[in-house]
């Protein structure tokens, strides 16, 4: 008979951390953990996303949120970023000729503000300078001469209407009615009664006159009078044109000179200096003065305080390097920047002074960090990204034009080249259905940068473990940890993953301990954080999540859920299953329950057949029959009808890690051997009969023990487990000391056979030479009755035949 297979020795139960091994007393004598830790293939995927320089070369970097990819990503383009000179500022100016349309100027950084300035010093000197222009003596001199001139003209033509008018016996009258010519006797003028007394010779012949003297009048109003006042106006705005150009053509010229090196603020300034010129009654009159007002309304028009401004859009005067931006909230607008409105007179006006900038136009000539997920929640933001880096331009507009359900008038600012490179976190999944869903996602962002989440846990690693937790504690102020704290967590940390000889390192969850630690090291008093303090933190995290755990032990101990702890049952084993919830996960004790009947090879799953079952467990059920079937019918058929439920399950069942229990509860119904109920089992197996590795393996051996321990121990309790698990042991104190004193076991198993041994107390059994199995052994047991089934089944189907063939 094979022996028993042993427990696992107290030592394989719990790697500790000996604080001996660590090479200082408290973190404070550790430097800074710059760079991440155990991240080799996603810091050389950023470096390389950050060193190439060529188009759809940006980032996503993959991993569970909270795993320190923001603060790896920011540190590696900080470093990228302070070896480059700072980018170029961007101005907004009016465009004279096309104002719906604003021009886009680049200038060197800080150059942009100073042209601002110098606009504003030239709008603000603008109106004094003309003002005192245009009331000086010489300008009122010199108008008054061409206004004279013009009157002069007028006169001379009234003159010799009325001398021609005299020769004709005619005065040139000037009436509310207008101009008109009346007969003269003796120097005074005729009154309509004399004029009827006249003889009608008389008549027709002043009619004639006064008609082709209206001829020659009309001739002036209408052809000459005209002529002259549009000269005069013509030579009026040359005199304005003049005058204006001497007023402010100095102090353009000196911005001129200021910016010589710089064309496009040249062409501006010359734009400035004809607006102004032709519009310096406007400017000295706001809202009079233009000379089209239609036009200005097709145009936009911008009043001239507003149109001779500057709008810096991005500033780099304060940089001394590239710029590294983090948007948290990447709207559309946020991103690619907008116009704003103001209401003005019940309407909403806008010009270029009201272009906004969004997060690509800060980091442009540089960095961007976004998070994915906040990304693509935000309406034509994905997609107003993926256009900007295409394109390689940054076009300002609104979503409403973007998608053509907006057609009203609005600003087209001039687009600017975009040279930026994106990073973008997010989790693995959602960069997996980017991958597959988008086919421009691979275009656009070619390098993966994948982070993991543990690491090997090794001497070298536990000393940058420890540097991480003094990065994390100065970075939070928290207190110091001695080299007992530091080791405590570090053992926590190969808790969290699941995983003996791993570490976690998530980040966030790793400062969770480190700050809750720090907070009962100051309720107790402590210099520094210790191992107890850590343990506090740990134990105070655990008891604020297990309400439910409480309530679900409870009602195992007040018999509302049954689970046996002692004695033996025939088809019954104590499977082990996990419950997470909010980030808290503990292990429940499920009883599993097998009956047997005569039938044709079929394995029910009842939680399958009710639909509680997910396609892992009910793949793992349909493992068993195959592991059956190629044991024990490979030389006659399998006449059995077997069921399996979970009892006491009202809520779905998905996983395979209950499988081998379920088949050792198949092995005992079929052969009616009983099951040791003071053994609980987890594990999946295969067709072969090996079983398999499966999570959660700590808190499935716990939940089993609590109940065990709450019930009392007596020694013969324990679970058996994948030996393929025995790495991932991380188990609490208690349980190992229930160890210790051989009040609780663990055991490893390899094999299906391994397992029903320590469940039953019989061997399993080897096949001889012909495939036999001894009589006395479980596969013996298994084999006979099978036969006994098959022959039963043999027998009723002769009985059937004969009875058929009777009738």
């Amino acid at each position: 008979m094979r022996q028993l297979k042993d427990g696992l020795e107290p030592s394989r139960l719990y790697r500790r951390c000996d604080p001996e091994s660590l090479p200082f007393r408290t973190t404070e004598e550790l430097e800074d953990l710059d760079g991440g830790m155990g991240q080799p293939r996603a810091v050389e995927a950023v470096r390389f996303g950050i060193g190439i320089d060529r188009p759809g070369y940006n980032i996503y970097a993959l991993g569970p949120p909270g795993a320190g990819k923001h603060a790896l990503v920011r540190h590696f383009l900080e470093e990228e970023a302070g070896k480059r000179r700072p980018p170029s500022d961007w101005v907004y100016v009016h465009d004279f000729e096309r104002p719906y349309r604003p021009r886009a100027i680049e200038l060197p950084p800080g150059m942009g503000v100073r042209l601002r300035r110098d606009m504003e010093q030239l709008v603000e000197e603008l109106r004094p300078s003309l003002s005192s222009a245009f009331e000086g003596e010489e300008y009122q001199a010199r108008r008054r001469a061409i206004e004279e001139e013009f009157s002069e003209r007028s006169n001379r033509a009234f003159a010799e209407l009325r001398r021609k008018a005299q020769e004709r016996g005619l005065a040139l009258l000037q009436t509310p009615m207008g101009w008109v010519f009346a007969p003269l006797r003796e120097g005074q003028v005729l009154s309509p009664q004399q004029i009827q007394q006249l003889p009608e010779e008389e008549q027709r012949r002043l009619e004639q006159e006064v008609e082709e003297l209206q001829q020659e009048l009309q001739r002036v109003l209408s052809e000459e009078i005209p002529r002259w006042q549009r000269e005069m106006q013509r030579r009026l705005r040359e005199l304005n044109r003049e005058v204006t150009n001497f007023a402010v053509g100095a102090r353009i010229e000196e911005l001129e000179e200021k910016y010589s090196s710089f064309e496009a603020v040249k062409r501006y300034l010359e734009e400035v200096r004809r607006d102004i010129v032709q519009n310096a009654q406007e400017i000295l009159s706001p809202g009079q003065g233009h000379e089209d007002g239609e036009r200005q309304q097709e145009q936009m028009h911008v009043p001239a305080a507003r149109r001779y401004q500057v709008n810096v859009l991005v500033d780099r005067s304060r940089l001394e390097e590239a710029p590294v931006v983090y948007e948290d909230n990447p709207t559309y607008q946020n991103l690619l920047g907008r116009v704003e409105y103001m209401a003005r007179m019940g309407a909403l006006v806008t010009d270029f002074n009201m272009i906004r900038p969004g997060a690509l136009h800060r980091a442009n000539g540089g960095y961007l960090i976004l998070d994915a997920r906040r990304l693509l929640t935000q309406p034509f933001a994905w997609e107003g990204l993926k256009r900007a880096l295409r394109s390689r331009l940054l076009r300002i507009e609104s979503p409403g034009q973007m998608v053509g359900l907006i057609s009203t008038i609005s600003l087209e600012p001039e687009p600017i080249p975009l040279d930026v490179k994106v990073v973008l976190l997010g989790d693995r999944l959602l960069y997996y259905l980017l991958s597959a869903l988008d086919p421009e996602f691979g275009q656009l962002f070619k390098v993966a940068a994948d982070f993991d989440e543990e690491v090997d846990r090794s001497e070298e690693n536990a000393l940058l473990y420890s540097r991480l937790i003094a990065s994390i504690a100065r970075r939070e102020g928290l207190m110091p940890f001695d080299r007992t704290g530091v080791a405590r967590v570090i053992e926590h940390a190969s808790r969290m993953v699941g995983d003996s000889r791993k570490l976690l390192v998530h980040v966030e969850s790793l400062a969770d301990v480190l700050r809750e630690a720090d907070y009962w090291a100051r309720q107790n008093g402590n210099g520094a954080v210790t191992a107890a303090d850590v343990q506090k933190a740990i134990d105070a995290r655990t008891y604020r999540s297990d309400r439910l755990r409480e309530k679900v032990q409870e009602q195992i101990l007040r018999g509302t859920l049954l689970i046996d702890t002692e004695g033996e049952r025939v088809g019954q084993v104590n499977g082990l299953s996990v419950i997470e919830l909010g980030g808290f996960a503990f292990g429940r004790p499920n009883r599993i329950s097998a009956r047997i009947r005569m039938g044709r090879g079929e394995v029910v799953d009842i939680e399958r057949e009710v639909k509680l079952s997910g396609p892992i467990h009910s793949k793992g059920v349909m493992i068993l029959a195959g592991f059956l079937g190629g044991r024990y019918a490979t030389r006659r058929p399998l006449s059995l009808s077997a069921s399996l439920v979970f009892e006491q399950s009202y809520g779905g069942v998905e996983g395979d890690s209950a499988s081998s229990a379920e088949l050792y509860a198949l092995l005992s119904a079929i052969a009616e051997l009983p099951v040791k109920q003071s053994l609980a089992v987890t594990g999946s197996v295969n067709q072969h009969g090996d079983v398999q590795a499966i999570g959660g393996v700590n808190e499935k051996i716990e939940g089993f023990f609590d109940i065990c321990r709450r019930r009392g121990l007596n020694g013969e309790q324990g679970v058996l487990i994948p030996a393929s698990n025995v790495d991932n042991l991380m188990l609490r104190r208690d349980v190992v000391e229930a160890v210790e004193r051989g009040d609780f076991h663990i055991y490893p198993v390899e094999t299906i056979d391994e397992g029903i041994e320590l469940l039953t107390g019989v061997p399993a059994g080897e096949p001889d030479e012909e495939g036999n199995y001894p009589e006395d052994t479980v596969n013996g047991m298994v084999e006979r009755r099978l036969a006994e089934l098959g022959e039963r089944m043999r027998a009723l189907a002769r009985q059937s035949s004969r009875e058929e063939n009777d009738g």
